[in-house]
């Protein structure tokens, strides 16, 4: 089942032992769109930190009371590494996270191992183009990017700027960003229309805009959404 990024904000975080917090956005790595991380903000009792919960963690969701269970324990989540949220994560953060959980490392073909749910049952592949890059990036970005952030960033199509992102589609399965909705500003009437990533062929972050190998008569003939 496919879900609006914007509806997943806010769902509950559960541990094994008590509730962790409440989901406030997610990473994504921008080469393969595929969801990194939930980025969860704790509560009084975690002195209201931001930490970072990878889907290999999660139990099978509980869409109707909007809760997360994770296979975790408050203690754990408690003594995980301090990551700063508003950064992309570094190779070093990211070994000494999943150090710290046991987790098993991201493969960039397929997505995580099995968690106990059965959600996950893929098996773990270690990627070599995924190490080469990693051995390539000096400065250690992984092209890991919050979708907060990405949100608003303008659509440059082959002939003209149409609008800006507003939100994401994803896959509960894969947990992978499948389509971006675009707010056309009701442009001929069009606001907004549902784009896949495939036709995404760049990003720019110093300007803030998501380059489309499509023209903007093309993307007013895109399915439009009520998101």
């Amino acid at each position: 089942m496919e879900h609006n990024i914007t509806s997943l904000l806010g769902f509950k975080m559960g541990a094994r032992d008590g509730e962790i917090g409440h989901v406030r956005d997610f990473y994504f790595e921008d080469t393969t769109w595929d969801i990194r991380y939930l980025i969860v903000e704790t509560g009084n009792w975690f002195n209201e930190k931001k930490i970072l919960i990878a889907p290999q963690a999660l139990l099978k969701p509980d869409w109707k009371n909007k809760i997360f269970p994770v296979d975790l324990a408050i203690d754990q989540v408690k003594n995980s590494p301090d990551i700063e949220t508003e950064k992309p994560i570094s190779m070093q953060q990211e070994i000494e996270l999943y150090g710290h959980y046991a987790w098993q490392r991201y493969g960039g073909s397929g997505f995580y191992a099995g968690a106990s749910s059965g959600v996950f049952d893929q098996p773990m592949v270690i990627d070599e183009r995924i190490q080469k890059q990693n051995e390539d990036k000096k400065n250690n970005d992984l092209h890991l990017r919050s979708t907060k952030l990405v949100t608003g960033y303008r659509i440059k199509a082959t002939d003209g700027g149409i609008g800006h992102i507003c939100d994401f589609l994803i896959n509960d399965v894969s947990w992978k960003i499948e389509s971006i909705i675009i707010d056309t500003h009701n442009l001929l009437g069009v606001k907004k229309v549902l784009m896949k990533v495939g036709h995404v062929i760049g990003i720019g972050w110093e300007d803030e805009t998501v380059t489309v190998d499509i023209s903007i008569e093309v993307i007013k003939t895109l399915m439009t959404v009520d998101a």
